[in-house]
């Protein structure tokens, strides 16, 4: 196997400490060239779709590829935002901000973020710490619930990256943070933020990415950990049961998925009478296409067309200070035994001494 060439190494350098924030991804643009590079990544990943893979890229590259594109670019292009994809941004703005709160509690720690489909890649955020000198990296993704659709993905991203590597830094992966109080306090904070500028509902409804049943069958926890994000938030709101609903959107395909459907659920609870509804996403840390198109647009359409009078969505996280004080903490807990002051400029300069006292020559 052929090893990446690794970076200069310079005696009595720094040994130093990252963190890489991962999310899912984002097309560079809302048009169908850029869509049909993204898609063929995203759906080509074999833990996304769990088809046998000759079967599904002869259905990708034959049919979806042909077709879904065209269709998604224009829902990508009624959320674009002049800097870009909203997901892009607020992911950025989260490493931003995370790398300013932990600078400001004294931690000397280098905060870059990837995109597991789409750029910056992964291995490109890797390879650019790497050529820091970093020797340390945690990685945490943005995704609060575990499923082996996403947080394993962004693990196989790294493990690739390390098989070309001859020298691995040290790595830590946050695996999930869905029942974590400090989230769920951020998340209920957002709750009745909202509720205090705009009046309380009739309903709240909590909205989670869907995954096929069948996952939930072979193992993967993501339905067990939404369902106690659910339950946990409720409690933190002192809601009733029959004050919310939790249900799962993003369908794609015939297969089964995960139930109770989010817009099938709106139009019932709307011909039932329910006229005003809170909607809340909480397994997205960033605003995307599935909460601002599907959900503040669509979602928002199917309620009112079935007879509700007020739809009314909570957005994500995003830059909220509360979570990003939250990602903070729960970094420092995953980081705990790393050396995370700043370098030491005396000890590294009597390092390299010895080191060209004994020879080295850089």
């Amino acid at each position: 196997m052929a090893f990446n060439k690794e970076p200069s190494f310079q005696h009595g350098q720094a040994a130093r400490t990252a963190v890489l924030y991962c999310n899912l991804g984002t097309p560079s643009a809302p048009t169908a060239p850029a869509l049909r590079t993204y898609l063929a990544e995203f759906l080509g990943d074999s833990r996304v779709v769990e088809i046998p893979k000759p079967i599904w890229l002869l259905i990708l590259h034959g049919i979806i590829l042909r077709v879904r594109p065209k269709k998604s670019a224009a829902k990508y292009a009624s959320i674009w935002t002049q800097n870009g994809s909203p997901l892009k941004v607020f992911t950025e703005q989260q490493a931003q901000s995370l790398g300013t709160v932990l600078h400001e509690r004294g931690h000397h720690v280098i905060v870059r973020y990837a995109m597991r489909y789409g750029q910056p890649s992964i291995t490109a955020q890797l390879d650019a710490l790497k050529a820091q000198g970093v020797q340390r990296v945690l990685i945490v993704t943005a995704y609060p619930q575990y499923s082996g659709t996403t947080t394993a993905s962004v693990f196989d991203a790294v493990y690739r990256w390390g098989l070309k590597t001859r020298l691995i830094p040290e790595m830590r992966f946050v695996n999930r943070y869905h029942d974590d109080p400090r989230y769920i306090a951020a998340l209920a904070q957002t709750v009745r933020d909202h509720w205090a500028a705009n009046g309380r509902a009739e309903q709240l409804l909590m909205s989670f990415h869907g995954v096929p049943e069948r996952t939930l069958h072979l193992g993967d926890p993501y339905h067990c950990e939404c369902m106690k994000t659910g339950r946990l938030l409720a409690e933190a709101l002192g809601l009733s049961k029959d004050q919310y609903k939790l249900t799962f959107q993003s369908r794609f395909g015939k297969a089964k998925w995960l139930e109770p459907y989010t817009e099938p659920t709106l139009v019932s609870m709307a011909e039932k009478g329910v006229k005003t509804v809170d909607v809340i996403c909480p397994g997205f840390t960033s605003d995307c296409l599935e909460t601002l198109e599907e959900i503040q647009q669509e979602a928002k359409e199917a309620f009112e067309h079935a007879g509700g009078e007020s739809f009314r969505y909570i957005p994500c996280l995003n830059n909220n200070p509360q979570w990003l004080e939250a990602l903070s903490d729960i970094s420092l807990d995953h980081m705990q035994g790393w050396d995370l002051k700043a370098p030491d400029a005396q000890a590294l300069n009597a390092s390299r001494a010895r080191a060209l006292a004994h020879g080295a020559s850089t």
